[in-house]
């Protein structure tokens, strides 16, 4: 059975559709698709999966497609592989009318939004995430952007897309530790703000990992729920929309000190989370008891519980790049409880520097 939900945006307000099969649903595309052309980009894994079934679903209400196959991998977002997009544009003359398609994970829909936001300055885009952690977070919500070898995500633009099409039955081709990288991004909507959600999460963690559809549909749907009351009232992260970054400050900072791709996002982010607990415990706010509850559910959905060491100095220094630095100061967002985050930004360096010590994986 299909769900809609709806990111409530006035005029800029676009569904996500949730359910298995709908890559074969034209209908669920038409309505965004006025014109009878479009660009499909996607990458060199997801590409021999699920592209043909996308280009047979379009053909059926008699829109073409430009396919754009990119190389899989975060190495790659960044500008010369953007640059690929933007040239298959011009050479096929695509105009403003011209919807893109991002058929992939977070480093397909990033870079896709990212182009779509600043080709003639603006063409309409359409989100179809095929991992997890795309569909539950980063295909919601407008952030698009590349990386800078200095910095995650350090380059890019609000821009929404027009439609989130989620099909379930994706997740059955995606690796068992891209799955598990997913989850991350799932415990952390219990974490910040839904209590219920990660006590649920806790009783079936086990479905989830043997991909139960039904589990996975719930947890998508609780998951852009969550995201889309967030982003309705914070379009822009200017306040509540940043707690939505819980562990990511550290997680950047293991992404970019390992280098792009060798850890997967969801990896830093669970190790970053734990960094998050650790110094929420640290500042008094949680208890002992709440950091092992976090971090046996890491471990049941079989993720890193310690970041690599790449040395204190070299955490800070990652850290200071982190896009919610504010008057020099790095902003953490941390656990006052589990269900209740904030962004803190007086963290006392001691206490900072206890946390990369304890946290870190030492041979």
């Amino acid at each position: 059975m299909m769900q809609t939900l709806t990111v409530g945006l006035e005029e800029r307000s676009y569904p996500i559709h949730i359910g298995s099969g709908l890559l074969d649903q034209p209908e669920l595309l038409q309505r965004v698709l006025p014109r009878k052309r479009v660009a499909i980009v996607t990458n060199t894994t997801v590409a021999p999966l699920y592209l043909q079934r996308l280009l047979q679903t379009l053909q059926r209400i008699g829109v073409s497609s430009l396919p754009i196959i990119l190389p899989d991998g975060e190495k790659y977002k960044n500008i010369a592989t953007l640059n690929l997009i933007y040239d298959a544009l011009l050479t096929n003359r695509c105009e403003r009318t011209t919807p893109l398609i991002a058929l992939g994970g977070g480093v397909i829909g990033d870079m896709t939004g990212y182009a779509a936001a600043t080709y003639l300055r603006g063409v309409p885009f359409i989100q179809i995430p095929t991992t997890l952690l795309a569909q539950v977070d980063s295909s919601v919500g407008g952030k698009t952007g590349i990386n800078h070898p200095l910095g995650k995500n350090m380059i890019g633009a609000f821009y929404q897309p027009q439609l989130v099409l989620a099909d379930t039955d994706t997740l059955s081709t995606l690796p068992d530790n891209e799955l598990s990288a997913g989850i991350a991004e799932v415990i952390k909507y219990g974490l910040i703000r839904d209590l219920p959600f990660l006590e649920w999460l806790e009783q079936n963690m086990d479905k989830l990992l043997a991909r139960d559809t039904q589990a996975l549909q719930y947890a998508i749907t609780r998951s852009c729920q969550n995201k889309a009351e967030v982003v309705a009232a914070d379009e822009r992260e200017s306040g509540e929309r940043a707690l939505l970054n819980l562990g990511h400050t550290f997680g950047h900072a293991i992404e970019s000190g390992m280098g792009y791709g060798n850890w997967l996002h969801g990896d830093s982010v669970a190790a970053g989370t734990l960094m998050a607990a650790d110094l929420s415990q640290r500042l008094g706010w949680i208890e002992s008891q709440d950091v092992a509850r976090i971090r046996g559910l890491f471990e049941r959905a079989r993720l890193p519980i310690a970041a690599p060491d790449l040395g204190v100095e070299k955490y800070l220094e990652l850290m200071g790049l982190d896009k919610k630095v504010e008057d020099g100061k790095i902003r953490f967002v941390l656990l006052e409880e589990i269900g209740r985050a904030v962004v803190f930004g007086d963290v006392p360096p001691e206490l900072l520097r206890l946390t990369l010590k304890a946290c870190t994986a030492h041979d």
